[in-house]
């Protein structure tokens, strides 16, 4: 974890920070208020254990869209890299950069690694005013549990983020 940084949990306000999307354009977190939003750290684009994770949320989407939910993985990979990966693995939601300054994102939520310069596996779920809903950090080398993920909506369907 980035000293200093704690990770916000259930209950605070998320961070705002502005990244860029595949595209080039700025993306700022709190213009994403008005619905829930999952926001998923990944270490780097094109490794095993974070495509099989991104791949697998993929193919799960509309697991996230059917309960009203935008999906959003952060890296500290190059707008490039990102725009590269989402088209050789075909992922039909956004992908932001936290390229520059690099890491800013991840470490104001707590999950930068200035150690290794990228983000730990860090999840949240926003509700749709920004507030955390839940939140997870998945040891180094392991892929995060579409089971969590499904509890993590459920809790936000019963009311606590709708």
């Amino acid at each position: 974890m980035t000293p200093g940084t704690p990770l916000p949990g259930p209950g605070e306000r998320a961070p705002d920070a502005t990244l860029t999307d595949t595209h080039g354009s700025p993306v700022r977190l709190s213009e994403l208020r008005g619905a829930p939003v999952l926001l998923v750290f990944v270490p780097f684009a094109f490794s095993g254990v974070c495509t099989g994770e991104v791949c697998e949320l993929r193919d799960n989407l509309d697991l996230f869209t059917g309960a009203g939910v935008r999906l959003v993985v952060v890296s500290c990979d190059s707008v490039h890299t990102l725009r590269a990966w989402a088209e050789q693995e075909g992922f039909a939601f956004d992908l932001l950069s936290d390229f520059w300054p690099h890491g800013a994102a991840a470490t104001a939520f707590g999950v930068f690694d200035p150690e290794r310069g990228r983000p730990l596996r860090g999840s949240f779920l926003l509700d749709a005013d920004g507030v955390v809903r839940w939140a997870v950090v998945s040891p180094a080398g392991r892929a995060r549990s579409l089971d969590g993920y499904r509890e993590a909506l459920a809790t936000l369907a019963a009311g606590t983020g709708r």
